[in-house]
């Protein structure tokens, strides 16, 4: 089977706080309003299903909403489960993105012990980042997500920092590279932001610009190779370099298919892709079907061979085997066709043509290196 990693929602949309851009709260049309929470039973279920699959590695990603909002007992018992659903030889790895606001002292002792790796969403400085991300009450969350990222160093927990890339931030890319280069940060994943307004239909006025886009991108490349790839771990660029190391990308926006993601969503629903959390792309339930037969199931594979529909423009691009069409969220946003180029397109474009020569050069030392 091939190797696939699970998105785990185990809260739904739940969560504590009520950011300006969030594209994962309106599923509460999907799940009905109220309170979401994995029980025992969908939790012990899945773990035991994806653990009897032989792959590598099974990595777990929790994610929300707001996972920590089902507390640190939970995790507890996830942990216990792999434990007992493990294999000898097999790992098991734990990912958890947070908005950070519940981590504490009593959190970090564990997620050190079990070697979560933690991602915290953070778009910079406290202006930008409090601009969006703010509490149920209006208020900003850069002082709480701050003292969570002070916990994670207090107690030796790995973490990396999530940016969503929006209108307010995507113009300041020197100050956010100092910022988290100040900051310590040694791992950082941008996240463009285009959304259609659910009232207009149009592109939401948080989203970013190709243009925007393709510039940030840019000069966040010469920051980076400035300062020293080794230092400093950015993850598209990350990918890009062990493209042209080992022939492959480390995301998905870049792979020639969507298939490396299930989503288990709080009451056992499989779905394709987080992006893609829809009744049309409902994979089924683990609860009623092995989750061996989902993932290679007629909808997953419907959805996964979307991707290679790609517009005319891409198939004579230059740049066609590195972007691969991009993410097929991006590509869908505007007309709702997957064989539309995607909306970043002249992003990548613009990117590409500027730094894939330095992205060799970096390569080739390295691959020398290593001789």
């Amino acid at each position: 089977m091939r190797p696939f990693t699970l998105l785990i929602k185990p809260t739904g949309p739940d969560c504590n706080i009520n950011c300006g851009y969030c594209f994962y709260s309106p599923k509460t049309e999907i799940f009905g309003v109220g309170r979401h929470r994995m029980s025992d039973e969908v939790l012990e279920t899945m773990v035991k299903q994806y653990l009897a699959n032989e792959m590598p590695v099974h990595m777990f990603a929790w994610q929300g909403g707001e996972p920590t909002l089902m507390g640190l007992d939970f995790y507890r018992r996830a942990v216990e489960l792999q434990t007992q659903y493990g294999k000898v030889g097999r790992t098991v790895s734990n990912a958890l993105q947070t908005n950070g606001i519940l981590l504490n002292d009593e959190w970090g002792p564990f997620l050190h012990e079990y070697r979560f790796l933690v991602g915290i969403s953070l778009d910079g400085p406290q202006p930008f980042h409090d601009y969006y991300r703010k509490d149920h009450r209006g208020e900003g969350t850069f002082t709480r997500v701050m003292a969570a990222i002070e916990c994670c160093k207090r107690h030796e927990v790995d973490f990396n920092i999530l940016v969503l890339l929006n209108d307010r931030n995507v113009v300041h890319p020197d100050e956010l590279f100092d910022f988290f280069c100040e900051l310590g940060v040694e791992f950082l994943q941008f996240v463009p932001c285009v959304e259609r307004d659910s009232q207009t239909g149009k592109i939401a006025p948080y989203a970013i610009t190709a243009e925007q886009y393709g510039k940030f991108l840019c000069r966040m490349f010469d920051r980076w190779r400035e300062f020293g790839p080794r230092r400093l771990s950015i993850r598209m660029f990350d990918s890009i370099l062990n493209y042209f190391v080992h022939g492959c990308h480390t995301i998905c926006t870049f792979n020639p298919r969507c298939n490396d993601y299930m989503v288990i969503e709080h009451n056992g629903d499989a779905y394709a892709c987080d992006f893609f959390v829809e009744p049309q792309w409902r994979l089924g339930n683990i609860l009623e079907t092995p989750m061996e037969q989902l993932i290679d199931g007629p909808v997953k594979r419907r959805f996964s061979q979307q991707k290679r529909d790609r517009a005319n423009v891409c198939i004579t691009c230059r740049h066609h085997n590195m972007c691969r069409g991009g993410c097929l969220k991006d590509r869908i946003v505007v007309e709702g066709s997957a064989r539309q180029a995607s909306y970043f397109c002249d992003a990548y474009r613009y990117f590409f043509d500027y730094a894939l020569e330095g992205f060799r050069d970096l390569a080739t030392g390295y691959m020398q290196q290593r001789q």
